[in-house]
């Protein structure tokens, strides 16, 4: 369901990007907050003006998480390769290179999958979503400020709640396995993520 306020966000949105130049714009928040669904519609709005950027992509293979023994606590901020987003958020930023080639996520395969992002260099607002953009821990502390405005997406804890166990049972899991997850590693990720909330620019709320 689109938010009630997604249409004065697309117009914050809108007018950073014709702020002239490169432009960066994180959406952040706790797993299940709908960081994605509104990314998706903030770039489905710009059209050519924007272009979307996951974290997600970050993952560490299954393989490496396997051999690292953290499968159990996959989507942990030190499960994810944050020099390697690090480096590629500059080169965005820079926006001099043709084009830039980045990884997104698949939970179909539960895999990142690289080169399936392209960030063309007219493009001129590229909105990072993930979770732990506002992070200073774990790697991810130089982006904050490679980001030009950062917004923190909290529809409160009921509702995120019910959304992420409602995401988790389209990929997969029965019920009770949702809820155990939601309750589990994503809460333990959840409070991390909340001690960035202070960081950011905007605190977009509710639904």
């Amino acid at each position: 369901m689109p938010r009630a306020d997604t249409a004065r966000l697309v117009e914050r949105a809108r007018a950073l990007a014709g702020r002239g130049g490169r432009r960066l714009l994180g959406l952040t928040g706790s797993p299940g907050a709908g960081k994605s669904t509104l990314a998706e519609a903030l770039v489905a709005a710009l059209g050519p003006q924007a272009v979307l950027l996951p974290m997600d992509g970050f993952h560490l293979a299954q393989s490496v998480l396997e051999d690292l023994g953290r499968t159990a606590t996959k989507g942990a901020a030190d499960t994810f390769d944050a020099a390697g987003f690090v480096h590629l958020l500059r080169r965005v930023r820079a926006a001099d290179e043709d084009v830039v080639y980045a990884p997104t996520f698949r939970r179909d395969l539960e895999e990142p999958v690289a080169g399936a992002v392209a960030v063309p260099r007219e493009v001129p607002l590229v909105v990072v979503e993930g979770n732990y953009l506002l992070t200073d821990a774990h790697g991810f502390d130089p982006v904050a400020a490679l980001l030009d405005e950062s917004w923190f997406v909290d529809p409160g804890p009921a509702l995120r709640r019910e959304w992420l166990v409602a995401r988790h049972m389209t990929f997969g899991r029965d019920h009770a396995a949702a809820v155990e997850r939601s309750d589990g590693s994503d809460q333990v990720n959840a409070e991390l993520v909340e001690q960035s909330r202070s960081r950011a620019d905007v605190v977009v709320e509710g639904a």
